[in-house]
C-alpha cells in the first residue's frame, strides 16, 4: 500500500549509500504494473503464498546478497528519516556487534494502547545486549525485530542464519544464537522506523498462538526465560501510563485485549495437544501447517 511506496521513496535518499535493495514479494500479480522503474539499484525477486517461511524467506535473500552488512525490513517499516541506515551502519563500531534493530514509532492513524505499547517495547535509550544481561533482563535479551534489523553477513552465515522453518520469532532465535556465541545485539534508538498496528482483539489472539507454537518448538532458546513473567511487567507498566496519560478509560479495554493475547499464546504453548481443526483456527498462517 502507500507504506510501502513511502519506504521506497525513503530508502532512496539515505544518506549511506545502499548497493541493492532486493525486493521479495508474495504472489506477482499483486506486484504494482508501474511505478517501480525509476527506483534505483532494484531486484525483484517473485515467490508464490505457499512458499512464503519467516526465517526461509528472509535466508534465501540474504544467500542472494553479498554486502558485508544486511538489512532486513518489511514493506510497512517507513524510515523515520534519512539516516536510518547510517545510525544502523554505526552500530557495528562497537566490538563484537553481531546484530542492530531500529526503534519503531506509532504512525499519527495509532490507537493510544498501541502508542504506549512501542514506548514499551521501543523506549528512547539504546542499550547493547550480551550474554551476561539474560538473568536480569530474561526473554527481553533475545527481543529482536525483523520489522527493520541488521545483520553482521559473516557473523549470520557463521551461526547458520535464520531457521529455515518457523511460524514466528526467526529474528529472537538468531539474536539468542548471537548472545550464546557471545555476541552482543544492540538496540538503536536513533534509528528510526515508522511501524504500527490497530490490531483487533481476535488479531492479536491469532498473533500470540503462533508466538506460542514458535517458542514451544524452540525449547532450548525460550524454556530457560518466562513470557510470562514480562507480560505482567507489561500490563503494570500499560496501566500506569493509561493513568498518567489521562486515558484510564481505556484500561478494561486494554485488560480485555491482555486477556486474548495470553489466551492465544497459552493455546500456541500447547499446540501439540490440540486437534488440528483448532489449530488452524487459532493460527494467523494456515500455510506453515500445511507443510506440516
Amino acid at each position: 500500500d502507500h507504506k510501502f511506496d513511502r519506504l521506497m521513496h525513503m530508502l532512496q535518499k539515505q544518506t549511506y549509500p545502499i548497493g541493492t535493495i532486493l525486493i521479495v514479494n508474495t504472489e506477482e500479480k499483486f506486484f504494482p504494473e508501474k511505478g517501480y522503474e525509476t527506483w534505483q539499484n532494484v531486484q525483484i525477486r517473485h515467490i508464490e503464498t505457499e512458499d512464503f517461511d519467516h526465517g526461509g524467506t528472509r535466508d534465501g535473500a540474504a544467500s542472494l546478497l553479498d554486502g558485508d552488512l544486511i538489512l532486513f525490513m518489511t514493506q510497512d517499516a517507513v524510515p523515520a528519516d534519512v539516516y536510518l541506515v547510517e545510525k544502523l551502519v554505526s552500530a557495528f563500531e562497537k566490538e563484537k556487534v553481531a546484530a542492530a534493530y531500529a526503534r519503531q514509532l506509532p504512525d499519527d492513524k495509532c490507537r493510544i494502547i498501541e502508542r504506549l505499547a512501542r514506548q514499551f517495547n521501543y523506549p528512547e535509550k539504546s542499550s547493547i545486549k550480551r550474554k551476561e544481561d539474560i538473568d536480569r533482563l530474561g526473554i527481553k535479551a533475545f527481543f529482536c525485530s525483523d520489522v527493520c534489523a541488521m545483520y553482521d553477513r559473516t557473523k549470520y552465515i557463521e551461526q547458520g542464519g535464520f531457521i529455515r522453518r518457523t511460524i514466528f520469532n526467526e529474528d529472537m532465535i538468531m539474536a539468542y544464537r548471537f548472545l550464546m556465541a557471545g555476541y552482543g545485539v544492540y538496540y538503536k534508538a536513533d534509528a528510526k522506523v515508522i511501524h504500527s498496528h490497530n490490531y483487533t482483539n481476535m488479531q492479536q489472539f491469532h498473533r500470540n498462538f503462533d508466538l506460542g507454537v514458535s517458542q514451544t518448538d524452540n525449547p532450548d532458546v525460550f524454556n530457560s526465560v518466562s513470557s510470562e513473567s514480562e507480560g505482567l511487567k507489561y500490563i503494570k507498566k500499560m496501566t500506569s501510563l493509561l493513568v498518567h496519560e489521562g486515558a484510564a478509560y481505556y484500561i478494561p479495554y486494554f485488560y480485555i485485549n491482555s486477556f486474548f493475547r495470553l489466551a492465544g499464546y497459552k493455546l500456541g504453548r500447547a499446540y501439540k495437544k490440540l486437534p488440528r481443526k483448532l489449530v488452524l483456527a487459532c493460527t494467523m498462517n494456515q500455510n506453515y501447517w500445511r507443510h506440516r
